[in-house]
């Protein structure tokens, strides 16, 4: 694999440093899990969109400008270097944008994506419901079929984003007599429809990270179906991939953090922030070696649950270095929303304990365990 940047990657490389230095704010927006700053994020997200840089990687006639994969992965080195903001709106261009372009026809494509890019339309992840949380293929939440469409019905809980978000993406039963894989579709939806209710969920620290969504007949037409009628396991699991394995959380981030981590005082004198440091760029190499996989082909199938429990951990384990290094300083800036935020990481994205399931089964090869 060669690990050297192309004149047209560096020069990339150096227009995208040159005018995050020139934009980046000077002053760290607002939280985004509150009105005020989840506003302030999609208004940075329209910046970024006239500036041809929320969405570097996809086809210009969507909003993007057509970048290699391996730039998209030089652009969120770059970002994260900059202390840029956070991306509100992550869930759609990093999760459902990529299920899109594998299983969407082309007037979803058309409807969705250039407002996505440009942050018009910011979307909530409606998976997991009261009973079915890693277990997703237990969720309750139903779809009847009538005249032009579906009417959902159901609770979805946790569903990020979904506070102040404008339409969410999410699996509903639509043949209740299938099996637990099967009879499942992938709807999308608005979530000021008539039948939809929101209610926000707090964090420890009381912003809505979250929201609970009450649908009660809710219509949505055929066009909204991404995917096949029946077929929303094997869309949902093309989400699910790109959520743990490359898109969601690239390596920038974890080198970002990493790199804060060796300025703390006396850093370079505990072994943990050394360790932090080689495993970020371990992160950084193995990435570039899924990008190579993936421009030959390849899929990115269960080595993403390996992928998951490893940046996951990692961020947890960079944040307690920080506190247990910092003391009570570290109790004040970013280092307490990042490590609250960290905690999670095992959580979301299918629980950590599932992912070792899925990589010891389906990467290793070792037989299921008795239940």
């Amino acid at each position: 694999m060669d690990l050297s940047f192309s004149n047209t990657d560096l020069a990339f490389r150096d227009e995208v440093r040159t005018w995050l230095a020139e934009h980046v704010p000077a002053e760290p927006l607002p939280s985004l899990e509150t009105a005020e700053g989840f506003a302030a994020h999609r208004e940075w997200e329209k910046v970024l969109h006239s500036a041809g840089l929320s969405v570097v990687s996809w086809p210009e006639e969507f909003g993007g400008r057509g970048a290699s994969l391996l730039q998209w992965v030089i652009f969120e080195e770059e970002y994260y270097a900059a202390g840029a903001p956070g991306r509100v709106s992550q869930n759609g261009i990093f999760l459902l944008a990529p299920t899109l372009f594998e299983h969407g026809t082309a007037e979803q494509k058309q409807r969705y994506l250039p407002r996505m890019a440009a942050g018009q339309d910011i979307w909530a992840q409606a998976w997991s419901e009261p009973e079915a949380g890693s277990d997703l293929a237990g969720i309750r939440s139903t779809a009847r079929r009538v005249d032009g469409g579906w009417l959902l019905s159901g609770n979805k809980t946790w569903s990020s984003r979904a506070a102040f978000a404008d339409i969410a993406f999410g699996l509903f039963r639509s043949d209740p007599d299938a099996p637990r894989h099967k009879g499942l579709t992938y709807f999308l939806f608005p979530l000021d429809a008539p039948g939809v209710t929101v209610r926000p969920i707090q964090r420890i620290d009381g912003k809505p990270a979250f929201a609970e969504l009450f649908l009660d007949d809710v219509f949505v037409p055929d066009a909204d179906v991404l995917g096949g009628v029946g077929d929303g396991w094997r869309v949902a699991m093309s989400t699910a991939s790109n959520e743990r394995g490359l898109t969601l959380r690239s390596p920038g981030r974890f080198l970002a953090t990493a790199r804060r981590l060796t300025e703390v005082p006396d850093a370079l004198d505990d072994d943990r922030v050394v360790d932090a440091w080689m495993s970020a760029q371990a992160y950084r190499l193995a990435t570039f070696e899924t990008v190579t996989k993936v421009l030959d082909g390849a899929g990115l199938g269960a080595e993403a649950s390996l992928n998951k429990v490893f940046w996951s951990e990692l961020d947890t384990s960079m944040h307690e270095t920080a506190w247990d290094l910092l003391g009570p300083e570290a109790e004040t800036g970013s280092w307490v929303e990042g490590y609250l935020f960290s905690l999670a990481g095992p959580i979301y994205a299918g629980t950590n304990e599932i992912q070792r399931n899925i990589a010891a089964e389906r990467v290793l090869g070792l037989p299921r365990g008795s239940r």
